[in-house]
């Protein structure tokens, strides 16, 4: 949705930013198999750059690597936007970050409300999966679930309907700007860190 306001905006984008594992071959935090990363800018018609970092990396090591490729692509960017909506302390981080690297950064979702939100981003089309489950506030059968307004009726209350404070993240594969949506299934469901319910996405044959 980010994206799709810069696009509305007129914004030139130069690429997408994601960080991956290097141990597990898939999307930090949210278990995507790169290979579905790869395929959906494609369909996005964006260039990707991926972050790569080890499995458990310090913010110190993160933190070297964002520099690391953003500063080689310095000469083709002038600012770096983050999907964030609420959170001052990660945006207060974000901010030093880039400023560090002598980039602007642009909240363009910064501070909507997020019920309203929600309800606008299924209402233009978007398609989505749940793909991690933070069990400690969500129970693990909402790891799988298509991110719709089901999903959002059944949603307990305090748990953000974006999942801002972490309570789950999915994976966006249809909708406004995809030239073709990606064909998904749910696969393997596994528990790590002993609260986090990963569920497998795997791409379907067109």
């Amino acid at each position: 949705m980010a994206l799709g306001r810069l696009r509305a905006q007129g914004v030139p984008v130069a690429f997408l930013l994601t960080t991956v594992s290097r141990e597990f071959n898939r999307v930090s935090i949210h278990g995507v198999r790169r290979s579905l990363l790869h395929a959906q800018a494609r369909s996005l018609a964006v260039p990707l750059q991926e972050v790569v970092l080890p499995r458990t990396p310090s913010n110190e090591v993160y933190e070297a690597a964002m520099a690391s490729v953003l500063s080689a692509r310095g000469g083709e960017i002038s600012g770096v936007a983050f999907g964030d909506l609420f959170l001052e302390e990660i945006r207060a981080y974000r901010e030093r970050q880039m400023r560090a690297l002598d980039l602007a950064v642009h909240f363009p979702l910064w501070g909507e409300e997020t019920t309203r939100l929600a309800d606008e981003w299924i209402e233009g089309g978007h398609q989505a999966t749940v793909v991690v489950v933070d069990t400690t506030v969500l129970d693990g059968s909402f790891a799988g679930r298509p991110y719709d307004r089901g999903f959002l009726r059944e949603l307990p209350a305090g748990v953000d309907p974006c999942g801002e404070r972490g309570e789950f993240h999915t994976f966006v594969h249809a909708g406004p700007g995809f030239a073709t949506p990606l064909r998904v299934r749910t696969g393997e469901r596994v528990l790590r860190e002993d609260h986090f319910l990963f569920c497998d996405l795997i791409e379907e044959e067109t």
